[in-house]
């Protein structure tokens, strides 16, 4: 498998692209009047403890105060779980982690059980375990790394305990040293801002494109390009010092054509941004997000080729399971998500598909986790959500329909409004009579195949009704003067 990575830097935003055989598999998006909070750290201040919830409010100088619940703060684990009011109380100074970014309506989710990332290791300053990532499978490997981690972190008395990333695999002890000696300085640095800072913020997550070299950067990286000249040279600088493996595989793109164009990567983040994904067979699938959960619902469309239904549906099902775990992806879509398989008779078709989806998710970077094909076809599975979706990032409430995703027919918004006259002709008497304002639409519907009901409301009320056309208003938009 060929991976790439495409940096795409502008003076107001920052844009990543992950692509693996030709196509684009992840996006991120950054822009500078809004940088990711996710591992960042604040000495904080508790607004409101919440003592029914087990949680409390806490004030880090973000536009909302932010949450903390009591499993996410520090205590010994070999002891029963405290109530929140015996570690926390309104005033007093915390210094916290953002866990999750801001969600929508949702402040940040924030722990007190800190930790500090590196190249190939993860600082736990208040843990007491070496662990391994589940990635590492070899036994010898995983045994050698944590040799390996318990012979520097006796020599260097580093406090706390470490993860070791996947990208540690086959990395030298010299290498691994280094890391821990420069975790060693941050979690100096951060010691000495917690006591001095004059600011909420005390330590600042890397700016995307490092941390995308940090995190995703990997032998596998055939190449990684940046069409910044000047972001270029801070990402090799970058590179040089902390992961010097790729180093010698990230290029300057100095192309007209833009990066994104290059390899289709708007395309496809266009194509992210709509309700309907069309697969190769003709069949599609409906990707619905909402607050509380995200649903997928696979159809069979115009695919007709096979011996019989089943046989159709399962290979549609088959194919969906591909585009699915690459939407999760391409999307970012996290927490809960259904998805609507169509209906298999054969249980050794289910376990196909269940098994299929498992691995096309094995190169998800975020962890995910799901149940078994439902007699419905459902699949219930979650999916480790730190950051916003892209279509919340990148898009907002539509304004006619409220984000319902439809708007009231015509019909519906005329009836509304002879509706709208019988109250005001019952509260108020008007002298004249009434004037409706509304869009061009529903003007020219009242004045046509609603005639006849607006001569009847008329003589109803014993009052004239007026119409002014507004080119402004949207469809559901009216409004009734008294004239």
């Amino acid at each position: 498998m060929t991976e790439e990575i495409l940096i795409n830097v502008t003076p107001m935003e920052c844009r990543v692209a992950l692509i693996e055989n030709g196509s684009a598999q992840e996006l991120f998006v950054e822009r500078t009047t809004r940088r990711d909070l996710v591992g960042n750290i604040y000495n904080g201040k508790v607004v409101r403890v919440l003592p029914g919830m087990q949680a409390a409010f806490v004030e880090i100088g973000l536009s909302r105060t932010a949450f903390l619940h009591v499993n996410d703060m520090v205590w010994p684990r070999n002891q029963p779980a405290p109530n929140i009011f015996e570690l926390l109380h309104a005033g007093q100074q915390v210094t916290v982690q953002v866990m999750k970014d801001m969600l929508g309506t949702k402040g940040a989710r924030l722990t007190t059980d800190l930790s500090i990332p590196s190249r190939y290791l993860v600082l736990m300053p208040y843990g007491q375990h070496i662990g391994v990532s589940q990635r590492i499978e070899q036994s010898e490997e995983r045994d050698r790394l944590k040799l390996t981690i318990e012979e520097i972190q006796q020599a260097s008395e580093l406090p706390g305990g470490i993860i070791v990333r996947t990208a540690a695999e086959g990395v030298s002890h010299a290498d691994i040293e280094r890391d821990m000696r420069y975790l060693a300085q941050l979690w100096k640095h951060v010691q000495e801002r917690r006591t001095s800072a004059t600011t909420a913020l005390i330590y600042e997550e890397l700016p995307l494109p490092e941390r995308i070299l940090r995190d995703l950067a990997s032998e596998e990286t055939a190449k990684i390009y940046v069409d910044s000249r000047e972001a270029h040279v801070k990402i090799m600088e970058f590179a040089k010092e902390f992961v010097p493996v790729v180093a010698d595989r990230i290029s300057h793109y100095p192309g007209e054509r833009p990066l994104f164009d290059l390899h289709n990567v708007e395309e496809d983040l266009q194509r992210a941004l709509q309700s309907r994904v069309d697969l190769k067979s003709g069949g599609y699938l409906m990707i619905d997000q909402t607050e509380a959960m995200t649903t997928i619902d696979v159809n069979t469309g115009s695919f007709v080729n096979g011996r019989n239904l089943e046989d159709i549906v399962f290979k549609t099902n088959l194919e969906a399971t591909h585009v699915i775990a690459r939407q999760l992806r391409l999307r970012n879509l996290g927490g809960i998500i259904i998805i609507d398989f169509i209906d298999m008779q054969e249980e050794a078709h289910k376990a196909d598909v269940l098994a299929a989806l498992e691995k096309m998710l094995e190169r998800d970077h975020a962890k995910t986790k799901i149940t078994q094909v439902s007699e419905l076809g459902l699949v219930e599975m979650t999916r480790k959500r730190t950051r916003e979706s892209l279509e919340h990032l990148l898009c907002e409430m539509c304004p006619t329909c409220q984000g319902r995703g439809y708007v009231k027919t015509a019909d519906t918004v005329c009836y509304e409004i002879f509706r709208e006259i019988m109250r005001y002709a019952r509260a108020y008497q008007a002298p004249s009579g009434y004037t409706v304002v509304a869009s061009n639409a529903i003007i020219d519907k009242l004045l046509s195949t609603e005639a006849a009901a607006v001569a009847d409301l008329e003589h109803f009320i014993e009052r004239v009704i007026k119409f002014q056309a507004e080119s402004l208003y949207t469809q559901e938009q009216y409004d009734i003067v008294l004239v």
